[in-house]
């Protein structure tokens, strides 16, 4: 339980009192009256296999305000697809399962590809991009929620809190990002947005000066939680990242597209877990380092739209300061988790502070080295102006795999 307290330039929505999940339930769905919801899970094949999927599908069952769940399927094969057509059939809600790898959707893909549309790298983003797409073709959705498939601590009153305030037709919200605290068995969690997000944020205030993106991404208590809700009216000229800056990247288009009262946050769950990443130290392409290394160009990137010029000395600049913030913070951390009674290995955060101090030099390194590339995917506004049956076409796609493999309900047309 947190208290009431409101710091930064957002709304922040607290769990004052515990209210039963079925008092927030009863609410949603008169709400669903007006505002129709969907929820998206995307997801890998792998986590089919997780005792955590099966968790949050089991409490998705009981859920009773959504009109749609819509799944993207990525890393699958045919009889992966298959599986998992029958694994989501429990579901009582009105679901769909988007093969990404299937070839009705690898047309659709081949049609944006033409065009130079389509997503350049597979990933998380890429299959929330196309999820994005799919559920724009659906009749009626208002608003949307997303959440991962490897939370550990899921509940049901997790998703009802995080659509609540862009379903409440008397809220002006048009986004709201959840957050938590990022305790589980006994540890402090967390690493990358406690050792490298809120040191660089810092660090970039100290550089810059201030700037009021940077008053904006530092009220938020967990930046990069995957789990956010927004208005369906968003999705059309959303354009976000492919990488493992996905979070960061659409905390920053909602700063661009919508005024920060309409941007709120919300408490979640008193604490949270999923699956784990390895630090990496040996390989900048994957695990957090590869996370790190996205998370500080897209740092570095927006902050140039702005108008903040980098150079190589303020590049090493950087590096320095976070260097020292980060330390600092790591006292502090040590210190919270000792009063609380929870585990902390100091040697492994400073490691992880070494790493993430590299990997801002590299990423500032790569920034003025490069500029070429497009670091967003398109909005579907774009898409659709150049390929006007796209949605019509995810909506076919999909309809046909699942009619193809299994006698499940055919998907509903706009």
């Amino acid at each position: 339980m947190s208290d009431f307290f409101q710091n930064g330039i957002i709304t922040t929505l607290h769990n004052l009192c515990d209210q039963p999940v079925e008092a927030l339930e009863a609410q949603l769905c008169e709400f669903a009256k007006q505002r129709p919801m969907a929820l998206v899970l995307p997801c890998l094949y792998s986590e089919l296999a997780t005792p955590a999927l099966a968790n949050i599908v089991g409490e998705l069952g009981r859920v009773p305000y959504l009109s749609e769940i819509v799944v993207g399927l990525d890393a699958a094969s045919e009889a992966e697809f298959r599986h998992a057509l029958d694994y989501f059939s429990v579901l009582p809600q009105p679901h769909h399962v988007l093969w990404n790898d299937g070839p009705r959707l690898k047309a659709v893909q081949g049609k944006l590809a033409v065009e130079g549309l389509a997503p350049e790298e597979r990933g998380k983003g890429a299959n929330v991009w196309h999820c994005i797409g799919f559920v724009q073709a659906l009749a009626g959705i208002k608003a949307v929620a997303l959440h991962d498939c490897d939370i550990t601590t899921y509940d049901r009153a997790m998703l009802a809190r995080l659509i609540y305030p862009v379903a409440n037709p008397d809220f002006g919200y048009q986004f709201c990002k959840g957050y938590y605290a990022r305790v589980a068995n006994g540890r402090l969690n967390g690493r990358v947005c406690r050792l490298l997000v809120s040191p660089l944020i810092r660090t970039m205030k100290q550089l810059t000066g201030g700037h009021p993106y940077l008053d904006y991404l530092d009220s938020f208590r967990y930046p990069l939680a995957g789990e956010f809700a927004m208005q369906s009216g968003v999705l059309d000229g959303l354009r976000i990242p492919s990488d493992w800056s996905l979070e960061v990247g659409l905390l920053s288009e909602m700063y661009r597209n919508y005024a920060t009262n309409r941007i709120c946050q919300v408490e979640v769950a008193d604490s949270y877990d999923h699956k784990h990443q390895d630090l990496s130290l040996d390989d900048a392409r994957r695990g957090l380092s590869r996370m790190s290394l996205d998370i500080a160009k897209a740092v570095f990137k927006k902050l140039a739209t702005y108008g903040v010029v980098f150079d190589a000395g303020t590049i090493r600049t950087a590096k320095a300061c976070y260097y020292r913030i980060a330390l600092d913070l790591i006292e502090s951390y040590a210190n919270d988790a000792a009063m609380n009674g929870l585990g902390l290995d100091r040697h492994a955060e400073e490691q992880a502070v070494e790493l993430f101090a590299t990997n801002i030099l590299k990423a500032g390194s790569s920034y003025l080295e490069g500029g070429e590339e497009i670091p967003f995917l398109p909005s579907w506004h774009r898409v659709a102006s150049v390929y006007p049956a796209v949605h019509s076409d995810l909506l076919n796609a999909v309809r046909d795999d699942r009619a193809a493999f299994s006698a499940a309900p055919q998907v509903r047309m706009a």
